[in-house]
């Protein structure tokens, strides 16, 4: 098993790309959000990444699963949050609707390594 595996993964490093996207987007935020939502969406987009790198470490596949799907849950976190934030007023609808490509596209590849942790008689 090769310890940085993970770091190959094309849904590693999307969700990297939603860590640095969510940093330079939280620039905009009002400062009174700084240790409200800015600190949940850092700690909810870090998350991604490192129960990624958690999970595809894991020797039991029912392991790796699911810290895969808490990386998920971690996703879908970033994205509520940030739609909020628009709807405050706190970023664009065109930062919210690049952000949403960017999380959807994760999403599936995290989807794919899911299922990939399947066994193949239940991927009928």
């Amino acid at each position: 098993m090769e310890v940085f595996g993970y770091r190959k993964l094309i849904a590693y490093q999307k969700a990297k790309e939603v860590v640095k996207r969510t940093y330079k987007l939280l620039k905009k935020f009002p400062v009174e959000e700084r240790y409200a939502m800015c600190d949940q969406l850092r700690r909810a987009s870090v998350s991604v990444t490192s129960n990624i790198a958690e999970g595809v470490n894991r020797f039991s596949v029912k392991d790796k699963a699911h810290f895969i799907e808490i990386a998920y849950g971690s996703l879908m976190e970033v994205s509520s949050q940030f739609e909020i934030a628009e709807d405050l007023g706190y970023i664009t609808t065109d930062d919210r609707v690049s952000m949403d490509l960017l999380i959807e596209e994760d999403a599936r590849l995290l989807s794919g390594l899911l299922n990939s942790y399947q066994p193949s008689d239940a991927k009928q």
